[in-house]
């Protein structure tokens, strides 16, 4: 984040300005771009508003990743200097051919049952290695959901979020009730949402594939569309890191719908890694060679 005082710079700020510093502010490169100078950076890891020549994607399963890992023509390579020794974390490499660097990450097997490390804590942590390892420009978190029929919801259908929170992190104490919803804005992107024609919504993240009566009352109180495990945790990382992130998820099972969870969800996964992995590389295609406040602008 960046916190800066116009008395300290000396300057009036015209509305127009104040504009773009409401949908900029996070952006390292704010000062240089407005030329205002004096802007105190708060521990973000990289500095500038940089034009995106490196994305690194977040994938939570093996399933959801490999077809997009596929279609990009990516190759498994060393972790060993990226990544802790012993983590079963993998990160897949390469370069499209319009020269965008692309590195999608995975948390891997659970050690002892051998299962995807699905959840938010091995998102947080592998996004956390990752994002200060490779120091991407760009951040997606790339995966599959649960979403709303009653929003306009289909199998298949990939939304990208505009604002996350999550529903499992209740304390009714006052102002942790608020922490634990966590609300966060995703970066402002009208610009991609518009040319691309995608789907948008609020992503509401818990630790559970089923649903609570209370986990319900959450997720409608916080106005979602899309339902996920992995989101919220991945955006709080990359807002500590100062790095812009972008949510794709693709529909597996319709939260108020008929069918068990469960059955829809693994029925599903196909088709909906399936859809990822067409949209993702058109995402790549167009954060390409644009910096973060021209996915809003254009």
């Amino acid at each position: 984040m960046l916190f800066f005082s116009t008395e300290k710079l000396g300057i009036s700020l015209s509305k127009d300005c104040f504009d773009i510093i409401k949908y900029n502010l996070w952006l390292q490169g704010t000062c240089e771009e407005l030329n205002m100078g004096g802007l105190e950076d708060a521990g973000g890891t990289k500095s500038g508003n940089p034009t995106i020549t490196s994305v690194m994607v977040v994938i939570a399963m093996e399933a959801e990743a490999l077809p997009s890992v596929e279609t990009l023509k990516l190759v498994e390579d060393d972790q060993s200097s990226v990544f802790p020794k012993g983590a079963p974390w993998k990160k897949y490499s390469g370069k499209m051919d319009s020269g965008l660097v692309v590195h999608i990450v995975v948390p891997g097997k659970d050690k002892i049952l051998g299962v995807d490390s699905v959840g938010t804590v091995p998102s947080s942590l592998l996004t956390y290695a990752a994002g200060v390892a490779l120091q991407p420009d760009l951040i997606i978190n790339a995966g599959t959901a649960g979403a709303f029929q009653a929003k306009g919801a289909t199998i298949g259908d990939v939304y990208i979020a505009t604002e996350f929170a999550h529903h499992d992190r209740r304390i009714p104490i006052p102002v942790f009730d608020k922490y634990g919803i966590g609300t966060m804005e995703a970066i402002p992107m009208d610009a991609l949402i518009k040319d691309l024609k995608l789907k948008h919504g609020k992503l509401s993240t818990g630790n559970s594939l089923d649903m609570t009566v209370q986990d319900e009352e959450h997720i409608k109180a916080n106005d979602a569309t899309v339902k996920d495990m992995e989101g919220a945790a991945v955006a709080y990382v990359a807002d500590l890191l100062a790095i812009p992130m972008i949510s794709l998820k693709a529909v597996t099972d319709i939260v108020d719908g008929t069918k068990p969870t469960v059955e829809e969800f693994l029925e599903n996964m196909s088709t909906a890694a399936s859809a990822l992995s067409r949209t993702v590389p058109l995402v790549l295609e167009y954060v390409f060679g644009r910096t973060v406040s021209e996915l809003h602008y254009g």
